[in-house]
């Protein structure tokens, strides 16, 4: 017999980070119908080595967007301020920063957050998801 294994809140914030590490792994979104009419400029070999090196940007594997879709569907059972707030923890903003967006106390928006965390997970063992 399969295992079925129970949405927590703490898993749902992981799964919520892991989802917002994944965007930004994510290439930029390139506008359409705008394009470019310079010429490619052609470096000489001593001028690629004089070049700052840019930073390493790592490429999100398939099961990783594949969990990134799979949590944007998730959101339906927030609403729009609740939305925000979740995504806001997962990005690590300041509850000071999050308070003062929301008009409230720390407490009250722990409290949000956690309920919000809650439906979620409630969504999610409702609906019978394993993973």
């Amino acid at each position: 017999m399969k295992k079925i294994k129970r949405w927590t809140q703490s898993m749902v914030a992981d799964q919520l980070e892991e989802a917002l590490k994944t965007l930004r792994k994510l290439p930029p979104v390139v506008v359409q119908g705008y394009f470019n009419v310079w010429p490619t400029i052609k470096y000489t070999e001593m001028e690629i080595l004089q070049q700052e090196k840019l930073p390493l940007k790592l490429q999100a594997r398939t099961e990783e967007i594949t969990r990134l879709e799979e949590t944007f569907c998730w959101m339906a059972c927030l609403d729009i301020e609740e939305r925000r707030l979740v995504w806001k923890r997962a990005a690590n903003v300041r509850w000071k920063a999050i308070c003062y967006e929301l008009g409230c106390d720390r407490t009250t928006a722990w409290r949000r957050w956690v309920l919000a965390l809650t439906k979620i997970s409630i969504f999610l063992n409702d609906r019978g998801s394993g993973a």
